[in-house]
């Protein structure tokens, strides 16, 4: 009896065995059969799916898994630059655990990150597809863009306007993208020499005019509020590319407009 039950079992398993293989082969052709006329980017895809939306990396298709949108590393920052601002806080003196200064060395680090958040920025994304085709050789002028900046000698803002013109050379700049061109450079540790020079050739790489111009006005609190503290005093700075620098009749008409 033993040897007749071994015997019918082993003939069991191996009737199983056989349909499992004729399943999967089955299970195969179908696959096969309904991949037909399929592109190797739907293949690919329905492989995705079936692997749980995992990616080899090498494929454009959207999977489950990945991230929607990518981490942003200088929020990652928060905490150590708070710790330094909690650490500043000690060293002049102050007490970081009383009730009022609980949450400055935090709130200080996300306005830092947000002072500075032009480095995170390039004039094409700044600009994007704003730039249109437009037969014009007149002066376009924008005045008085405001703006704040941190000095970068003494981490105390500056603040002024800027003025901003270009001759068009058969395109043009969508007018917003000039203050935002500001913005983009003014968020950022500055001086203004260079935050004027930026400008200006920020808005030559966008439309390759015949020529800009730019003109700042502000007042620096590193004069202000320490050094001579001179309260009235401000600081004019300009830069010239192009037809603004060679013909002095257009520069004459730009700094008119911008003084008018």
């Amino acid at each position: 009896h033993f040897y007749k039950r071994l015997k019918t079992k082993s003939i069991n398993t191996s009737m199983t065995s056989r349909v499992m293989s004729h399943v999967h082969s089955a299970s195969a052709s179908e696959n096969s059969d309904s991949e037909e006329g399929l592109s190797d980017q739907e293949i690919l895809g329905n492989n995705l799916r079936v692997s749980g939306g995992k990616d080899s990396g090498y494929s454009d298709i959207d999977s489950s898994t990945k991230p929607s949108q990518p981490v942003n590393k200088r929020e990652e920052l928060l905490p150590a630059v708070a710790a330094s601002y909690r650490n500043i806080l000690k060293q002049i003196g102050e007490d970081p655990t009383r009730e009022g200064l609980l949450d400055t060395p935090m709130r200080a680090a996300k306005a830092m990150t947000y002072f500075t958040k032009g480095y995170q920025e390039t004039v094409s994304q700044v600009v994007k597809n704003a730039v249109f085709n437009e037969e014009t050789d007149e002066m376009v002028v924008v005045k008085d863009i405001e703006f704040f900046s941190l000095c970068e000698h003494h981490l105390v803002p500056f603040m002024g306007k800027v003025s901003i013109g270009y001759l068009p050379r058969g395109k043009v700049l969508g007018l917003s993208k000039l203050a935002r061109i500001v913005e983009m450079f003014s968020r950022r540790l500055q001086v203004q020499e260079r935050l004027t020079r930026e400008i200006a050739g920020a808005v030559w790489e966008a439309v390759s005019p015949s020529g800009v111009g730019v003109v700042i006005e502000a007042c620096h609190m590193c004069m202000v509020m320490r050094g001579v503290q001179k309260i009235n005093s401000k600081t004019v700075t300009s830069s010239m590319l192009g037809v603004f620098r060679d013909d002095p009749k257009t520069r004459a008409e730009f700094l008119s407009l911008v003084k008018s």
